[in-house]
């Protein structure tokens, strides 16, 4: 019998490490060549790898959550006396489609990569102080639009035994266990070790402050009443990366925001000129194409807004490529695809770009490299806009533009009041680099652009 260590492979340019989503396989288990393993984040993309070799699990790189380097053990395979393994019987393939993990379903193929899930031997033993004649696996699988459904009812999936095809749970088991307020309903979770797991401190992390650094921050402890109402939720996947990435920027950069008013009526008859001819094409032409246009010829104008911050080489690197990224809301987070080459591309091939890149992102299929690469970003924050807000940086970037709700407000034209169409920008720049003048000198530059949106047709 020998044995084979599979490591994490380079997943993409750039990346050092990968957090792990959700095991596919446990210890013990044979598996196939070929046979999807586990699920991988990086750069706020999960990755789908499979198994190299058929044989048995003997060992695995980590628990969920996880963080595993580029290159070092990610799963232990004991193999036969020959260095391989008898395959196992083919899975029959389910029209459901493989399960799918709370993060949800953005994945890249690597090579090797199957369609099969395999099937999850549950735990009958329940979790500690719970009868033996209890359910629980510690790692359901199920869909995001059954995991959904079990947030929405507060019922814990560990705790809900599965009817659907390869073990996995189904929309109604969840609606079997909470309408008959069985142990996997919310009243259940506070028996899960997890409910009193102490915070632990951890490293410094892509300049994230350690929680050693201060004392470790625990939920007050509640009434036993209180207790059967809390839900407890590991941080990981894409809302750990945000988390991680939101707090880099806030302890890294000296943020500064400045506000402006701008009338954006001239660009609202535009855009409703241009929208017909934009549809003939199949092209939804919303306010955004317009910004990023605007954005585009003010960095121009003031390149230092373009550039970033090389911590390793000590260095300020000016780019003179633009790249915007646009912030997407999903079910998962806030995600920040990118519009490359911003600068070559008319207002009708951003808008297509947008549209694209919007749909793949909320719908779980945008690829890593759509995520990467960006200058500059502009958030909107549409009807919610409120009255303004600070626009948290995208690092390495130095400036980040947020939009607000369109308003009906009045305005001085020509010496008289009258009503005009009004839009609030907040713009927040790194301190460290970019002096209050320089960026209020490019927030002007915008507005200028938007509120005489025929200039921007000068420069495409």
């Amino acid at each position: 019998m020998s044995r084979f260590e599979f490591k994490l492979p380079d997943i993409g340019e750039g990346v050092t490490e990968g957090e792990v989503v959700a095991w596919l396989i446990q210890v013990g288990d044979m598996v196939n060549e070929d046979q999807p393993i586990v699920e991988v984040m990086t750069d706020k993309a999960t990755v789908t790898i499979t198994a190299p070799k058929a044989g048995r699990i003997a060992a695995l790189g980590g628990p969920a959550g996880a963080v595993i380097p580029v290159h070092s053990m990610l799963v232990l395979f004991e193999l036969g006396a020959d260095g391989a393994a008898a395959p196992l019987p083919a899975l029959a393939k389910q029209s459901e489609g493989p399960a799918a993990t709370a993060v949800g379903d953005i994945k890249e193929s690597l090579p090797g990569m199957g369609l099969l899930q395999p099937p999850v031997v549950p735990s009958k033993a329940g979790p500690p102080g719970a009868g033996s004649s209890a359910y629980f696996n510690a790692k359901p699988l199920a869909t995001p639009a059954t995991r959904q459904l079990a947030r929405d009812r507060k019922v814990d999936l560990r705790g809900v035994a599965p009817t659907g095809p390869n073990g996995r749970v189904s929309k109604s088991d969840v609606e079997r266990v909470a309408q008959a307020g069985s142990p996997g309903s919310a009243t259940a979770i506070s028996s899960s070790p997890m409910s009193s797991a102490p915070a632990v401190p951890t490293a410094p992390r892509d300049g994230v402050p350690a929680s050693a650094s201060r004392p470790p921050m625990a939920v007050s402890p509640p009434t036993p009443a209180q207790l059967a109402l809390e839900v407890r939720t590991p941080l990981r996947g894409v809302r750990k990366k945000i988390f991680e990435a939101m707090a880099r920027s806030k302890h890294t950069a000296a943020h500064f925001t400045f506000v402006e008013e701008c009338d954006v009526t001239a660009l609202k008859a535009l855009r409703e000129r241009l929208r017909p001819l934009a549809a003939e094409q199949g092209v939804k032409l919303t306010f955004l194409p317009f910004f990023v246009k605007a954005v585009v010829a003010a960095l121009k104008k003031h390149p230092s807004l373009n550039s970033a911050f090389d911590e390793v080489t000590n260095e300020l690197v000016e780019r003179r490529y633009y790249n915007i990224g646009i912030a997407v809301s999903t079910e998962q987070g806030l995600m920040v695809p990118v519009v490359k080459d911003a600068d070559r591309k008319s207002l009708l091939a951003v808008a297509e770009d947008i549209q694209r890149l919007g749909d793949a992102t909320k719908s779980g299929k945008i690829l890593p490299e759509d995520l990467r690469g960006s200058t500059f970003t502009v958030t909107s924050l549409g009807q919610q806009g409120g009255l303004f807000a600070t626009p948290i940086l995208n690092l390495p970037e130095v400036g980040i533009l947020g939009l607000h709700q369109m308003k009906q407000k009045p305005v001085v034209r020509n010496g008289e009041i009258v009503i005009g169409d009004v839009q609030l920008l907040s713009l927040s720049f790194d301190h460290r680099l970019i002096d209050g003048h320089v960026g209020a000198a490019f927030a002007y530059e915008v507005i200028q652009a938007i509120e005489n949106p025929d200039r921007l047709f000068l420069e495409l």
